[in-house]
């Protein structure tokens, strides 16, 4: 018997005995039709894989099906701009540990500027939970850093989607330390990302999404890797390639 209470979210299942026709957008992408039990990490699993892989779309479901603005937030985050997400999270089935995280967020690139303003609009607002500054008067690193230091409490579930988006390098090596904080204090991550530096922590479970389906890999047998470290040692060679006519 598991007596660890993480992962909280221990995998996720396609109900599709309840998909009327599985050609129909979301379904229709291959990661999604062809998804199987997929089993999370007990402190991080990272999504990778090309634009439109599917990575985003999945994340989100999950962040639904979990009680999560799909625009991002915590449970208590009840805005919405413009519904644009797919409704894949009232078909995903859920596993979850016997304990439930303390804490939740969604933390989404393509949709925190409307976080930020849900946020200044509220009465008073919450600026302590976020490090004591509106998030529209600090930059988009900033404000992203800010969220993940000050709101982020520890022994939770968070999810996120392409957090490097607003992150330089140094600012991603600084999220490294603060998610390895995070795992230690008891939390379970589920990250999709396009980054070589946050794939290279270690106790991770890494998701290839391509047009095969969702294959588990190694950080150094991930493309972000490998072309990554190939540019940096040759990238006078490769800039010549790339560049010539």
């Amino acid at each position: 018997m598991n007596l660890n209470a993480k992962p909280y979210l221990q995998g996720i299942d396609l109900k599709r005995d309840k998909i009327e026709n599985m050609e129909d957008f979301p379904f229709s992408i291959p990661t999604i039709k062809g998804l199987d039990y997929l089993e999370f990490h007990p402190d991080v699993t990272f999504f990778v894989g090309e634009n439109g892989a599917g990575k985003s779309t999945l994340i989100e479901a999950i962040a639904s099906a979990m009680g999560l603005n799909p625009e991002g937030g915590n449970k208590n985050t009840t805005f919405a701009t413009e519904k644009t997400h797919s409704n894949l999270g009232d078909y995903l089935k859920t596993y979850k540990s016997f304990k439930k995280p303390k804490d939740y967020y969604f933390l989404r690139a393509e949709s925190f500027y409307n976080v930020a303003t849900y946020m200044d609009n509220l009465v008073p607002p919450p600026i302590q939970g976020y490090g004591g500054k509106s998030l529209h008067q600090q930059s988009h690193g900033e404000s992203f850093m800010a969220t993940i230091k000050n709101k982020l409490k520890g022994n939770g579930l968070y999810i996120m989607d392409e957090p490097e988006a607003a992150l330089s390098p140094n600012r991603q090596l600084e999220a490294i330390s603060v998610i390895h904080q995070l795992v230690e204090n008891g939390s379970q991550l589920i990250i999709a990302t396009h980054s070589p530096i946050l794939l290279a922590y270690p106790r991770a479970k890494i998701y290839f999404f391509s047009q095969a389906g969702i294959h588990e890999t190694s950080y150094q047998d991930t493309e972000h890797f490998e072309v990554t470290k190939n540019f940096l040692n040759r990238h006078e060679q490769m800039l010549k390639i790339l560049m010539s006519e």
